[in-house]
């Protein structure tokens, strides 16, 4: 049910952002605040897309480091969309408050660091966006020319959709009655659907096939099929929960370690040991401050030292505030 989830997000947040191509560098040449206002907000959607957009952005000199934080700040990457799945009812306030520390940091890094060394970090390199025509999304007059035709991903993943649309409408998987978990479920996997259905070939192969179900979907389950059996031995037959319980000063800087990885996946085992109410709020928290999926990929590969000072930025951010609410009690 999680990798299901976690693909149909992806296939439609893939969608909208090539269908809104170019809209998001103009909103973030904007004035300061709205930098960060907007590369928080960017962050904090689901996905890898988002961030990459701010990555784009900043190599393109349009934004300045402090909104560069912002966005690094508020992404909890792929993730997200598994603490969607798994913690619905903590995800949403979660995403909430990483918003607002996001638009916080941005603000207090550039206030610290200055727009000096923001020039000098940022990177001279271009870094492209796809510019795809929206007729992609809706080739009118080919529909049916691509159905005749109908290639092996778009069957493939037709009927994926569909065998996954009929599992949740059954109950078979998700929730087992009809709550606005079932109903999120069964509304995004439609419109996947309808997506898949419509896209033109080279948006389906390119878009959806290679890099959301052949790069990220496998991935995904892999990660997360690893973090619940993990789980499973430390609960069930190792009885560690107590050992994790009694740590939780050690668990909480393990995961702000582990979130300098620019990796989607190490962040599933604190999603995991958080939804099995084996950390507190505060070991999620510092864990989703400090990663940022694959946000960062990008950035390394275009400016290492700004990479370095980024990471180094999230990491005291998240520690600094982890602690803080496990001083206080959650």
């Amino acid at each position: 049910m999680i990798t299901g989830f976690v693909g149909v997000m992806m296939l439609v947040i893939e969608y909208v952002n090539v269908l809104s191509r170019g809209r998001w560098q103009e909103r973030l040449k904007r004035r300061r605040w709205g930098q960060y206002v907007l590369a928080a907000l960017l962050g904090a959607v689901p996905g890898c897309l988002g961030p990459f957009a701010v990555v784009a952005m900043y190599a393109h000199r349009s934004v300045s480091l402090g909104a560069l934080t912002a966005a690094m700040v508020a992404t909890a990457g792929d993730e997200s969309f598994v603490m969607f799945a798994m913690i619905p009812r903590t995800a949403l306030p979660l995403h909430g408050i990483l918003f607002v520390l996001g638009v916080a940091a941005g603000a207090l890094t550039d206030a610290v660091l200055g727009r000096r060394l923001t020039a000098r970090l940022s990177c001279r390199a271009d870094f492209s966006i796809h510019e795809e025509a929206p007729r992609a999304c809706f080739p009118r007059g080919r529909l049916l020319a691509q159905w005749r035709h109908c290639s092996a991903a778009r069957g493939t993943l037709c009927v994926s959709l569909a065998l996954f649309l009929l599992a949740v409408f059954t109950g078979r998987l998700g929730p087992p009655e009809w709550n606005w978990v079932r109903v999120s479920l069964a509304a995004v996997s439609a419109v996947a659907l309808f997506i898949v259905a419509t896209v033109s070939d080279h948006f389906l192969d390119d878009h959806l096939w290679r890099h959301v179900v052949r790069g990220h979907v496998p991935r995904i389950f892999l990660w997360t099929f690893g973090a619940l059996f993990v789980m499973h031995l430390l609960v069930e037959h190792w009885h560690l929960e107590g050992l994790i319980r009694d740590n939780r000063w050690v668990v909480l800087g393990t995961a702000g370690v582990m979130g300098v990885i620019p990796e989607s996946g190490p962040h599933f085992i604190f999603v995991t040991l958080f939804d099995k109410g084996l950390v507190p709020l505060s070991v999620l928290l510092t864990s989703s401050i400090v990663q940022d999926g694959h946000g960062m990929l990008p950035l390394l590969a275009h400016s290492r030292r700004a990479f370095v000072v980024i990471k180094l930025i999230n990491l005291l951010i998240g520690l600094a505030v982890g602690a803080l609410v496990m001083a206080c009690g959650a």
